[in-house]
């Protein structure tokens, strides 16, 4: 190619280039693929589509929406003939009026931005009658939500104004809109949301509309967003709202068939129609700041507590597994465990077997501490060094989904943790330690911390004899397909044969006379749970109850926590109980049981605790 060639073929490829470049920087890069217009000669006004519905699994409405107004400003349009009568009307300041035009100027000077949000009815009407006087500002409808059943704030979330760091990175939105910013409407804000419509406004040189901008082509309508059925079950979730009234904690079911979430019960709790209106961000204010409740903090996902005694079903499936330990294999317990020469190498125990014969059954319906402490440690030293040891005990309780994100649908969660033997590598730097420097963990204490979706999930893991569905909240979605993730069943490292002598244990734990639930039992129903009193450093110890029914072909596995609810058949085992009967009857066979517990209260306590955390403050600060 001679030199002209080459140039005129520069020139040729340049030029491509460059008009691809406009091409996507004016059409591909534009949301609504509208081209490039002068403000001046083209008004854009966005009209907004309703939010999608929230329905439970039952088809019951729980989240709706209501039209709100807003007063809508393009700063340098504005011209007012009488500022004064234009507050009165929106029932602003003239110093908030100040205030309001130059934070809209920082946004914009010419992007319209929310002036007034959320104008009443009537306030809409009288004002709309007027707002030809007043230029610059229009009003925008737009929905907002509302909450029928007044329950589960803590899945459903909410929605609030975009922050002008989100608009930065997600050019959709504009100042003034709302997103989703917690629970299902965060997760599914994309389904939920749908599409704004956008009209093209044509202007003559008197800045005056005149119409539709080239007949209306690029003008958009709305897409509603996509309707949403929960996992939930609402009449369940509120049942178990009211039990855990004037309590701390968590109750977590789940549908081992599926990994569908039935419940997800976080105590205390709030109305959710406090995150709707003009007071939504006063509201909000009031339970962030509430440090001793914490309304706003899911304890069923984001609460890392020791998981007590139910952790003794993995420890027990953990040594089955390994061949250290058979349903047959016994142990003595002397009211603990001797696990050192030293005084303090001893794990107590309060099974009631002193010097009798522990075998694997009795040692789950008693929950005995020394048969698990023996075969966590069993587990640990039969291989070669205790790394090795915990690095394979620590396998198979990952396999469960602990120690990790369950890798779910719901927008906030916690990992909790379990050791391996790097991790006693570190704690130990320099020193040869051994299965015994961690036997607390054999029984939920020690170093392990979970979740309470976590020991729900490990329940809906045993129901299921070694396999889950990961736990999720959304069953359906119009118009679209569920995650594969939820509907791929994951395996654990245990044979499902190990599982059969474990449940065994677990119906016992209610229908033997020696079971430490078995004041929890409900006739006709085979239920099979394990108790649980997690020490606590910091106040009295937790209530923890886990438990599936019916014991063949499961319908509901779940996990109750109680915050400084003592031990684990006081709260947490009548309030599984209740629950399972609820669900699978609809009734209560024991109305005084449940009346205890829905009246019962722990406010005492907690008052006692934060009187006892400000005298400690008080005398670190002296």
């Amino acid at each position: 190619m001679n030199r002209r060639g080459l140039l005129i073929f520069s020139i040729l490829v340049s030029a491509i280039v460059l008009l691809g470049q406009l091409f996507f920087l004016q059409v591909m890069d534009n949301p609504y693929n509208v081209p490039t217009l002068s403000s001046s000669a083209v008004k854009v006004r966005y009209q907004y589509p309703e939010r999608g519905y929230i329905y439970d699994r039952n088809g019951k409405l729980m989240v709706a929406n209501q039209w709100s107004y807003d007063v809508m400003v393009v700063p340098r349009e504005v011209s007012l003939q009488d500022t004064l009568e234009f507050c009165e009307l929106l029932q602003i300041s003239r110093e908030d009026f100040t205030k309001k035009i130059a934070r809209a100027k920082r946004y914009s000077v010419r992007i319209p931005s929310t002036f007034v949000r959320q104008l009443s009815k009537d306030n809409f009407a009288y004002l709309q009658e007027k707002m030809h006087k007043f230029k610059g500002f229009y009003i925008q409808k737009r929905s907002l939500r509302e909450y029928p059943v007044k329950s589960a704030p803590n899945i459903l979330g909410y929605i609030s104004e975009v922050t002008e760091p989100l608009i930065q990175k997600n050019p959709y939105y504009q100042m003034g809109e709302f997103i989703g910013s917690a629970g299902v409407e965060k997760t599914y804000e994309r389904d939920l949301r749908g599409v704004k419509g956008v009209k093209f406004i044509q202007r003559n040189r008197f800045n005056k509309e005149v119409g539709a901008y080239k007949k209306g082509r690029y003008d958009t309508i709305p897409i509603h967003g996509r309707d949403i059925t929960l996992t939930i079950d609402s009449e369940l979730q509120q049942y178990g709202e009211a039990l855990m009234a004037n309590k701390r904690g968590a109750i977590v079911a789940i549908e081992p068939a599926t990994g569908e979430l039935l419940t997800l019960v976080s105590a205390p709790t709030y109305d959710p129609n406090l995150m709707v209106g003009r007071e939504r961000s006063k509201n909000f204010t009031q339970l962030y700041l509430d440090s001793i409740n914490k309304p706003l903090f899911d304890r069923g996902l984001q609460g890392t507590y020791p998981p007590g005694s139910p952790f003794k079903i993995v420890t027990a499936l953990a040594a089955l597994q390994e061949g250290v330990i058979d349903p047959s294999s016994g142990i003595k317990c002397f009211e603990g465990y001797r696990y050192g020469s030293q005084k303090h190498a001893f794990m107590k125990c309060h099974c009631g077997t002193l010097g009798a014969t522990v075998r694997l059954n009795k040692a789950l319906y008693r929950s005995c501490n020394s048969y698990f402490a023996d075969a966590y440690r069993k587990v640990i030293e039969k291989y070669p060094t205790p790394t090795e040891g915990m690095d394979a005990w620590s396998k198979h309780v990952r396999s469960f989904g602990f120690g990790n994100y369950l890798n779910n649908d719901l927008s906030v969660g916690q990992k909790g943790l379990i050791p391996n033997g790097n991790f006693y590598n570190r704690w130990y730097p320099g020193i040869n330690w051994k299965a015994t420097y961690s036997i607390s963990n054999a029984i939920g204490q020690g170093e392990v911390l979970s979740t309470p979706i976590q020991l729900a999930n490990m329940t809906a893991i045993v129901a299921n004899r070694g396999f889950y569905y990961t736990p999720h909240i959304v069953k359906k979605i119009d118009g679209k397909d569920l995650d594969i993730n939820f509907t791929k069943p994951k395996t654990t490292t245990i044979k499902k044969a190990y599982f059969e002598p474990i449940i065994e244990g677990l119906f016992n734990v209610l229908e033997h006379p020696g079971g430490t639930a078995k004041w929890s039992k409900v006739s006709g129903i085979e239920i099979c749970g394990k108790t649980g009193t997690a020490e606590n450093p910091h106040g009295q110890d937790h209530s923890i109850f886990i438990a599936f029914a019916p014991k063949d072909n499961p319908k509901i596995a779940l996990a109750v926590f109680v915050e400084n609810g003592y031990w684990g058949a006081r709260w947490a085992g009548p309030m599984a109980s209740l629950m399972i009967e609820k669900y699978l009857r609809g009734s209560i066979s024991k109305p005084w049981e449940e009346r205890r517990i829905m009246e019962g209260s722990l406010q005492d306590e907690y008052e006692k605790q934060r009187l006892e955390k400000l005298s400690k403050n008080e005398t670190q600060k002296k």
